[in-house]
């Protein structure tokens, strides 16, 4: 009997199976780079951006915060609660308090006489500091600037003067403002104003006679003297008077290149007078008519600030591969600033109403 010999099926398509060739798996390798190129261009192209947003985020950011924080000290320029002025008051013709000269802001307080003090409230605002030790490294294209106030307290909160600190008192009582112009107003810590420290009266002139302790008395506010300035390595420095003495500066914001402040001053009265403190009495209207980039300003410029314009200048704080700075940048009235490297700038302004010295000129 004959047997077919039994052969295994093979299918023609498993016959035809077999692996990649070489020029295949080179096309494949290619194809892989490519795509990863793709990937890593994409990859670092989106991380430079973040990082560049980021630069200008912090940039933006950095110049906000200084010029915010610089107006709200502005907007208190020159607050001294109940107490104004002689000089400020249209119904006196001859005024004894007005500024003579531009205080020393770190002068001592235990150093002060009857002008000092006068300087010190009728000048809120200034540009020049004296012998100050505390601004040291100033960056070039830079001003100084003093605000002065009393602190904005509740009068539930004012009663005392921290110990050791410098602080205003205005009298409320007739009888001391009237007759007692050394009892007009108190400034300085405990030590400096007398045996009975801060005494002056409140409205109703409690004790009914001039200078006997009394209780309540009208509020007691801490001086808050504040020197602005940016150090050589672009920090915007804040330096406060506490106990006594002007403080060595602290840093408040980094990334600030330079600041230039310019002074609104009213020099000319609603009726198109010149102001005049003697004489013919013209306190001005409050609104600045003209602005001066002053250093150092006087006493007579500054006695008639009633507005603040502040530039401030904000720098990355690293340069950005690829760019160039071509820019000019003008702050007010100064020389415009160039520069040639790899930094990106950018210019921020406000003008600030000096509200309570603008407020004190104007008329209804």
């Amino acid at each position: 009997m004959n047997r077919v010999a039994m052969k295994p099926y093979v299918s023609a398509r498993a016959g035809r199976a077999r692996g990649l060739s070489l020029i295949e798996l080179m096309i494949a390798i290619v194809i892989g780079m490519v795509i990863m190129a793709f990937l890593l261009a994409l990859y670092i192209n989106v991380t430079r951006s973040n990082n560049e947003m980021a630069r200008m985020n912090r940039q933006i950011e950095n110049g906000r915060f200084a010029i915010q924080l610089v107006q709200s000290d502005l907007a208190h320029a020159g607050f001294w609660g109940d107490y104004i002025p002689l000089f400020e008051d249209r119904n006196i013709a001859s005024p004894s308090d007005v500024p003579t000269l531009v205080p020393d802001p770190c002068e001592a307080s235990g150093t002060w006489d009857a002008v000092d003090r006068n300087n010190l409230l009728g000048i809120p605002v200034q540009d020049s500091v004296g012998t100050c030790g505390v601004v040291s490294n100033l960056q070039a294209n830079t001003d100084v600037l003093v605000v002065r106030h009393a602190e904005p307290v509740l009068p539930a909160q004012g009663n005392a003067c921290p110990a050791g600190e410098v602080c205003f008192q205005a009298s409320q009582c007739a009888n001391e403002i009237n007759f007692v112009p050394s009892r007009r107003y108190l400034l300085g810590t405990e030590n400096d104003v007398g045996a009975n420290g801060f005494e002056l009266e409140t409205k109703d002139c409690t004790d009914g006679a001039v200078g006997a302790p009394t209780v309540p008395t009208s509020t007691v506010r801490r001086l808050i003297s504040n020197i602005y300035y940016v150090r050589n390595d672009f920090t915007l420095m804040r330096s406060e008077y506490l106990n006594g003495v002007q403080q060595a500066a602290q840093p408040l914001i980094e990334g600030i290149e330079a600041m230039r402040v310019e002074y609104g001053i009213d020099n000319v009265g609603g009726n198109g007078a010149p102001v005049s403190y003697t004489g013919a009495i013209n306190r001005g209207d409050g609104v600045p008519d003209v602005f001066v980039s002053c250093a150092p300003c006087n006493a007579n410029q500054l006695v008639n600030a009633v507005a603040v314009r502040v530039h401030v200048l904000a720098r990355s704080l690293e340069a950005t591969p690829g760019y160039t700075s071509t820019k000019t940048y003008r702050l007010g009235n100064a020389a415009p600033l160039t520069f040639s490297d790899g930094i990106k700038r950018h210019v921020f302004t406000t003008t600030v109403r000096l509200v309570n010295p603008s407020g004190r000129r104007e008329t209804p």
